[in-house]
């Protein structure tokens, strides 16, 4: 029975670095490289994976979610909602005939996933409920790896892991089984973002460009858990993707029972969802990632770094002559 190794690749260091190591030690004709496409990336990703199948000569089999099946139920469900009773906030549970005409509107399929995600489920992934990891990339590359199973091979799934990355990943496995047929590769477990860095730079592969121009994380952009400083970089950087995300919270709030969401959620003691929307909607945020801590004087020294618009790269990867 054939052995397939599968690398999830997402365009970051960590993962080319894994790609690269499954590559050296399992043979590029025994390594399939996935991408899940969330729809909210960068265009410098995308062009970063063509970059990746050129120089590996390996082809990066794109995945992407498709959601018409639920937006069509949920329009559906909301057109048929005779429920009465409230909820345990006291809110009513049936969707108001305002409320079902305002997201019936623009409750349509629009061939991205992200925003497709949003719209059927109402609202946009937070911290506590990060379905967006979930539902966009993990069933992606589970379905594919099983469809592989199903087809007679035996799997290892590529992860690139790394223990100092957060809290919930520091006793990670380095390798292990999780079923019959299918195990799970973690080789970068043990090393730090500067030995990653190194690794790919020794095999000859430049990094995403995105690392030399601010950005810590070269997935979503924006992730929904960016940081103060990385928010005020992309607004600076790459003010098309705040202004897409703004034409997302408008849709997204049409879809929501409560007639609001925004991107970036956060604790909120006003009752009128209006005032909510207003303080939390993109560019609130963004006007508040100007600000020093406390959120309420402007940082006039983050705003002079933010003006170059030329290599900065927090890993040192300038210094590194990783441009050349």
């Amino acid at each position: 029975m054939r052995i397939t190794h599968v690398v999830s690749v997402s365009g970051g260091k960590d993962s080319l670095a894994t790609l690269l190591i499954a590559i050296e030690r399992c043979g590029i004709e025994n390594v399939v490289a996935i991408f899940c496409d969330t729809g909210n990336e960068h265009a410098e990703t995308y062009a970063y994976l063509d970059y990746l199948e050129k120089r590996l000569s390996i082809a990066i089999v794109r995945l992407k979610a498709d959601f018409t099946a639920q937006l069509a139920a949920k329009r559906l469900f909301i057109a048929r909602d005779v429920r009465t009773g409230r909820d345990k906030s006291g809110r009513r549970l049936r969707w108001s005939n305002k409320a079902k005409r305002r997201a019936l509107a623009v409750m349509h399929p629009s061939g991205n996933p992200f925003l497709d995600l949003c719209m059927w489920k109402g609202r946009f992934p937070s911290r506590k409920a990060q379905f967006c990891t979930e539902e966009l990339k993990r069933n992606m590359a589970v379905g594919f790896q099983i469809d592989l199973m199903e087809a007679g091979h035996k799997v290892v799934s590529w992860q690139g892991i790394r223990r100092d990355e957060s809290q919930n990943r520091a006793n990670a496995k380095k390798w292990e089984r999780v079923g019959r047929g299918l195990w799970i590769a973690r080789p970068i477990v043990e090393n730090t973002a500067e030995e990653v860095f190194a690794y790919s730079e020794s095999r000859g592969v430049k990094p995403n460009p995105l690392y030399l121009q601010d950005m810590n994380r070269v997935g979503c952009m924006p992730c929904i858990n960016c940081s103060k400083g990385e928010l005020r970089s992309i607004a600076a950087r790459f003010p098309e993707h705040p202004a897409r995300i703004g034409e997302w919270e408008v849709i997204v709030s049409a879809c929501s029972k409560r007639g609001f969401s925004t991107f970036m959620a956060d604790a909120h003691q006003a009752k009128d969802r209006r005032v909510i929307f207003a303080d939390l909607n993109i560019w609130a945020r963004i006007e508040w990632s100007k600000t020093s801590r406390g959120g309420k004087q402007f940082n006039l020294l983050d705003e002079q770094e933010n003006e170059g618009s030329g290599c900065s790269s927090s890993y040192g990867l300038c210094e590194q002559g990783a441009l050349a």
